[in-house]
């Protein structure tokens, strides 16, 4: 008996045709409850859009308003067949190094002097390119300066096709990362590329040729302005030929950007203003 009362119960507190309530209380007051929450998250959803939209408006469609810049921009090579920046190859072997240059050329292929010469404009080398806006007017979209595949020379891949990789004499491309406003370097100094072995490798690496000249990221291709106000921009590049590298031995290489107001970078992150990979060709000879 216990158990039918209990169950009578239940079935009067899902409905309770007497009171007419379903699941103790009346429709009316089913009512107010469902239209209170649905007032309550309709003005939850109208505060956080109107919180949206104010902040929205704080924002510039081509600039962050606020970065958290690094002090020493990070540098990267090409090619890069993986995370582990390691370019190993055999001489003889085509296959084992035409995958480098496949890559080059991809990468390469923005650069061309007839692409270049649509999109960008001839600016005047040795200085910054200064693009400011007037007041509230925006200069945009900013012109970028042109850079030209043959800068590059014997790194470009125009007149040596594969790169110097069928002759054991290899090329890597180095780019320095984008930040947006860095003006590296003071009283028109320039910042070059260095590179060179580690301390045990040090009498493996032979001799290097760079391109441009000495290694350095000309003061025109700067300031960045970002990648909507820029839409064109092409990043400069520095090319180093490996010209008499030991061959069938490892040898470990770091490049560095040299500027005298980039501070060097920490020895805990290895990519804060420099490079490192491991070269490896192998030869029959």
């Amino acid at each position: 008996m216990a158990k039918d009362g209990e169950k009578g119960q239940w079935k009067e507190f899902i409905w309770n045709p007497r009171t007419r309530e379903f699941l103790g209380r009346t429709a009316s007051s089913w009512g107010l409850i469902l239209l209170f929450y649905l007032v309550f998250y309709i003005f939850l959803a109208g505060l956080f859009a109107l919180t949206m939209y104010v902040m929205l408006q704080t924002l510039d469609d081509h600039k962050p308003t606020w970065q958290d810049r690094l002090a020493t921009p990070g540098m990267v090579i090409r090619p890069k067949a993986d995370e582990t920046f390691e370019i190993v190859y055999t001489v003889q072997n085509t296959e084992s190094w035409d995958s480098y240059t496949q890559i080059l050329d991809k990468f390469l292929a923005p650069y061309n002097d007839s692409i270049q010469a649509q999109k960008n404009a001839e600016c005047t080398p040795d200085q910054y390119f200064l693009q400011e806006d007037s007041g509230d007017v925006k200069n945009n979209p900013k012109r970028s300066c042109q850079f030209n595949r043959t800068i590059l020379g014997e790194c470009s891949g125009i007149d040596k096709r594969y790169y110097g990789y069928q002759d054991g004499k290899p090329c890597i491309i180095i780019k320095l990362n984008r930040v947006i406003g860095m003006l590296p370097g003071n009283n028109g100094q320039a910042p070059y590329v260095t590179c060179g072995a580690k301390r045990e490798d040090s009498d493996k690496i032979g001799e290097l040729a760079y391109y441009p000249p000495n290694g350095t990221f000309n003061l025109m291709y700067y300031p960045y302005y970002g990648k909507k106000a820029q839409v064109n921009y092409s990043q400069p590049l520095v090319a180093v030929k490996f010209l008499n590298i030991t061959h069938n031995e490892d040898v470990n290489i770091e490049c560095k950007i040299n500027a005298n107001n980039i501070p060097e970078g920490s020895e805990r992150d290895k990519f804060a203003g420099r490079v490192s990979f491991k070269l490896r060709i192998n030869s029959n000879n």
